[in-house]
């Protein structure tokens, strides 16, 4: 199911990109002469060409296809000699890295200069002015950053927000090893960053709180205020150590009870809260797990809280160390603020969901050139760990929108091969009235697709050692 759900946002994210070159390009007066959604080295797995009229199912490069099935009659060119979309042959390729726009007269992964006809054409890239020429390269990522805010703005607009406020988490959150080291405590409540409360809706939290020199405001034991000033050194062992900061501290409430199981048998109820297991305390999950995995096939005596009164009921355990039930989640236990916003409202929210996720997205990368980030770095398994084991059309649309974020800002890096290479050498043209010849493009190109090559095989070694030796 992640592997479904990743191909399916990858399927959507890669035609937006591809599609905004190819709009630019034909506003232009473009050729593009392939669009293909996954590379094709070979053969082709479905390919359509509407001067031809003809769908192909399983077309090799020399033209030999398994099927080929006639869609609609046969067109002829323009008598003007005018580039149209029937120009453009359309595929989907066995390659599931990506895809690409093949645009007549421009030197990219596709071609090289001597794939260039003898005499520029008015319909080519080359010929176009600069400005039109740096539109079509920048023209996949501005498409999924609209992408992005545009999905923000449907999740907004359907679903709203659900938050709960930090201060409304009655027990705190239980923090990792590095945050111990920097001052927190498991129990501490969440109140302010650097002299400010903290925004429920915002989703950079707990990037904010890992910020060197940030102030952190604490409520511990509920009856104490603690000021942590963050060290510089914290963000470092966080990604070192591959973990998140902190969690929610979740009371061990029953949502419902499994039929035949040791707490069905008990008489638990939907809304009781265990308070402990013989004489551990379990206010928390982070107490309640372990101390019912130490009393495997056993039934001890659990203190019940509900309503307003207690009583002690012995529990059976079974091998796996549980007692079947399903847990209350946390917005079934604290208090929830929910935000529904109309159309327009939902606009500036989508915005400023987009805009924040990028911002902090770009200030992460930052780590990637330390010894840490590095070993951090994560391929299509790390992609498809972010999303749920089942189906849920929220989450769904969250990951695709910050996946979205991600492939526009890592394309409009200035690495050659990529859009933001292009990008580079196009205003490095505007700015010395200098076109670099297709020969240089040609060779920055391959040197840019080598380095994004070992890089592709780094990020998924680095999976593969996750997965295999850790």
């Amino acid at each position: 199911m992640k592997a479904l759900q990743l191909v399916v946002a990858l399927v959507l994210l890669v035609t937006i990109h591809e599609f905004g070159h190819y709009f630019f390009a034909r506003l232009f007066g473009i050729k593009v002469n392939r669009f293909y959604l996954f590379f094709n080295p070979g053969f082709s797995l479905l390919k359509y060409d509407p001067m031809k009229g003809t769908l192909s199912i399983f077309s090799r490069d020399d033209q030999h296809s398994l099927a080929t099935i006639r869609v609609s009659k046969p067109r002829q060119p323009r008598p003007d000699g005018k580039p149209t979309w029937r120009d453009t042959i359309y595929g989907l390729g066995w390659l599931p890295l990506g895809g690409y726009c093949d645009i007549a007269g421009m030197v990219d992964e596709t071609k090289s200069a001597k794939d260039l006809a003898a005499e520029p054409q008015p319909w080519e890239f080359r010929t176009k002015a600069a400005w039109k020429r740096l539109l079509v390269m920048v023209g996949g990522v501005m498409f999924n950053f609209i992408l992005a805010i545009c999905i923000y703005i449907g999740i907004a607009l359907h679903w709203g927000d659900r938050t709960v406020a930090y201060q409304d988490m009655a027990e705190g959150m239980d923090f990792t090893e590095p945050m111990h080291r920097a001052g927190f405590r498991d129990g501490d409540i969440l109140l302010q960053i650097d002299g400010k409360d903290i925004d429920p809706k915002s989703g950079n939290t707990a990037w904010r709180l890992l910020q060197p020199g940030t102030k952190a405001s604490v409520l511990r034991r509920h009856t104490d205020t603690v000021h942590i000033t963050v060290p510089d050194n914290l963000i470092n062992e966080i990604v070192e150590a591959n973990t998140s900061c902190m969690e929610i501290r979740l009371p061990a409430v029953v949502l419902q009870t499994l039929g035949g199981e040791g707490a069905a048998k008990a008489g638990l109820e939907p809304g009781d809260r265990i308070l402990a297991v013989d004489t551990d305390t379990t206010p928390t999950l982070t107490e309640f797990r372990p101390a019912i995995a130490a009393r495997k096939d056993a039934a001890p005596l659990m203190t019940i809280q509900r309503g307003d009164s207690m009583f002690r009921v012995p529990v059976g355990i079974n091998s796996d160390g549980q007692i079947g039930i399903q847990l209350t989640p946390p917005d079934g236990i604290f208090p929830v603020t929910e935000v529904k916003y109309g159309f327009f409202e939902a606009i500036p929210r989508g915005w400023q969901v987009g805009t924040e996720r990028l911002t902090t997205y770009v200030e992460s990368c930052k780590m990637l050139f330390t010894k840490q980030g590095a070993k951090s770095v994560g391929g299509f398994g790390t992609l498809g760990s972010m999303f749920p084991d089942k189906w849920n059309w929220y989450s769904f649309w969250q990951i695709a929108a910050f996946l979205s974020v991600i492939l526009a800002f890592m394309n409009i890096i200035p690495i050659p091969g990529l859009d933001g290479g292009h990008t580079f050498f196009l205003l490095a043209e505007m700015a010395t009235r200098r076109k670099p010849s297709e020969r240089f493009m040609e060779v920055a190109n391959m040197i840019g697709m080598g380095f994004l090559l070992l890089l592709l095989v780094y990020a998924n070694m680095n999976d593969i050692y996750r997965l295999v030796l850790k």
